[in-house]
């Protein structure tokens, strides 16, 4: 994976070059948003801090949704409420809080690759539920004549729920398949995700909460 690290620190950035390069990965850092807009494409995946020096990190992201489906990371010294819901709703797949442990961020790096990985082995195939049709290789879906605008883990969300529609999928298997481990993601992010998917979908009753054990999409595939 080519990895684009978005962090104006020279110490955090150091330590996460070589995390990063550890892995097998082969990462490039830049200091500035500016720089991380003219790069950005020559990337698989990008882990951008919020704080940076000529432009507010959640600003960056607005503008890199508008151009990139690329994996995003958010790193970040912000853990209030506020930031994390508006950084996941502008498009960020995940967000971790500093200090980074290095071990968590190379897992949500893993993660990232095996989504890319099926996505890329996928062969065309979409799923239809009622008014929703998904189309799975071209990652489109579309219920009745509105395509939805969902962000790339919305879409992954939408469409693990509707590969099990009828059954329930548990958070920790979302949790698992979305972020690569459940015990390391946060159930924040989901949450959140699943927020912008329902109000998206505009299908009240559509995905079901099943308390206490995770979410179902009641309608059975045609």
């Amino acid at each position: 994976m080519r990895v684009l690290i978005v962090e104006d620190d020279d110490a955090m950035a150091s330590a996460l070059l070589a995390a990063v390069l550890s892995a097998g990965h082969k990462p490039h850092r830049v200091a500035r948003g500016a720089d991380a807009l003219l790069v950005h494409r020559d990337y698989d995946v990008i882990l951008m801090d919020l704080g940076l020096p000529d432009i507010d990190g959640l600003e960056l992201l607005r503008k890199l949704r508008q151009v990139s489906d690329s994996p995003i990371l958010i790193l970040t010294a912000r853990d209030d409420e506020r930031s994390v819901v508006l950084g996941l709703r502008l498009g960020a797949d995940d967000y971790l809080v500093k200090p980074v442990k290095l071990v968590e961020l190379l897992a949500r790096i893993e993660a990232v690759t095996r989504r890319v990985a099926r996505a890329a082995g996928n062969r065309p195939h979409s799923l239809v539920i009622g008014e929703l049709d998904v189309d799975l290789d071209r990652r489109v879906a579309v219920v009745g004549s509105r395509e939805l605008q969902l962000t790339a883990t919305e879409f992954d969300l939408l469409a693990l729920l509707a590969r099990n529609a009828g059954s329930v999928v548990t958070r920790e298997q979302i949790l698992d398949a979305l972020w690569g481990d459940a015990f390391l993601a946060s159930s924040r992010s989901l949450d959140v995700h699943l927020t912008g998917l329902r109000s998206k979908l505009g299908l009240p009753g559509f995905i079901i909460n099943v308390r206490g054990v995770g979410y179902r999409i009641e309608a059975e595939p045609a």
